[in-house]
């Protein structure tokens, strides 16, 4: 095992798993004009999030209740709700944010929106795994983003993904997500270009990468808003979806599917989701208190059993499915520049949406 987690960390991924639907906003004290309320130890905590969907919301408030914190869940996809964040920070509203991937909490670090803390379960996670320099970040949990389908319907997949979105033969036959508000879509749209850049090309990227990313847009079939992937596969609508490593054995067990993954010789995006306490939020005790109890190798370990995650904590990793750690140690990482995609992401989506979306 730690041969394996040593090779995972190696080359440190971008986070993802990422969730549009606006939870919580119930219950709460959450000033609209800026802060959470007074700050004081009855005050409600605002936890903002894009790693809410499938229950995981509802799971953590009702834990943090069980353990005397009070929370409120707000949840946005990760583009969207940094740019929240960014624009909240001279009067902030939320108090904690968690699940966002490096790159977005490099955002974050950079304009000063978050501060350091040093979690009590600092010493359990990798040094290199969060934000080794300052501090400011920490991680929770990782996992691959993997292009799946079911072996039950198709035992010919292609060895790379590529060739589902320039061999016609796949045409309308794979879902593609156009939100690029999102962390999951951003990151499938990173892991392209990063294959073709070219310093002489466009935005640092070849003609080769901009004709597989319009091809990839045009060729695929469009994400239905409020339809799993996996009923779409079942209902014979696709063949082929992206999705999360987490979420496939929930999937297996609900729809009856075998999933499958087409894994390059060039290996998966991986996304590691961080947490971090909002700077100035005026909640800084109990935000700590969140953080403390949230990363401990107690609750990563019950989080892990519950949604079929993969802790950093290496103290919670006795804890996960053995499936999740097998899979996680075989899968290869995709080796990206993140320090470059980080400059140009902006520039690459915006790119994307007038040209390739529309």
């Amino acid at each position: 095992m730690v041969d394996i987690r040593k090779k995972r960390w190696s080359l440190l991924g971008i986070a993802a798993v990422a969730a549009v639907t606006l939870t919580g906003c119930a219950g709460g004290s959450t000033d609209a004009e800026g802060g959470s309320g007074d700050g004081g130890s009855d005050a409600t905590l605002i936890v903002y999030t894009n790693s809410n969907s499938d229950g995981r919301g509802e799971w953590i408030t009702e834990k943090a209740a069980d353990a005397g914190i009070d929370i409120e869940i707000v949840g946005l996809g990760g583009a969207d709700l940094t740019n929240r964040i960014i624009a909240e920070k001279n009067n902030p509203v939320g108090d904690v944010v968690f699940g966002l991937n490096n790159m977005f909490f490099e955002q974050l670090k950079s304009e000063e929106a978050i501060t350091a803390y040093e979690p009590k379960w600092s010493g359990e996670v990798p040094a290199d795994a969060g934000d080794p320099a300052d501090g400011v970040f920490w991680p929770l949990v990782e996992q691959a983003i993997v292009t799946v389908y079911d072996e039950n319907k198709i035992t010919d997949a292609p060895s790379d993904e590529e060739d589902l979105w320039t061999d016609e033969k796949y045409a309308g036959r794979y879902e593609v997500n156009p939100a690029l508000g999102q962390a999951t879509p951003q990151l499938v749209l990173a892991s392209i270009l990063s294959r073709h850049l070219d310093e002489d090309g466009d935005l640092g990227v070849s003609d080769e990468g901009w004709d597989l990313v319009k091809s990839y847009y045009e060729n695929g079939s469009p994400a239905v808003e409020g339809t799993d992937l996996y009923a779409r596969i079942t209902r014979d609508e696709i063949d082929y979806g992206v999705i999360p490593s987490s979420g496939i054995a929930a999937r297996d067990e609900e729809y009856g599917t075998k999933t499958g993954m087409i894994v390059p010789d060039y290996g998966v995006p991986y996304v590691t989701e961080q947490i971090a306490q909002i700077n100035g939020s005026g909640n800084e005790e109990k935000a700590q208190e969140f953080i403390d109890w949230f990363g401990s190798a107690e609750v990563q370990g019950e989080f892990a059993t519950e949604f079929n995650s993969m802790p950093v904590n290496e103290g919670a990793v006795d804890k996960a499915n053995p499936e999740v750690v097998e899979l996680m140690g075989t899968l290869d990482r995709q080796d990206i520049d993140f320090g470059f995609v980080s400059e140009n992401l902006g520039a690459w989506v915006e790119k994307v949406t007038l040209e390739y979306i529309g």
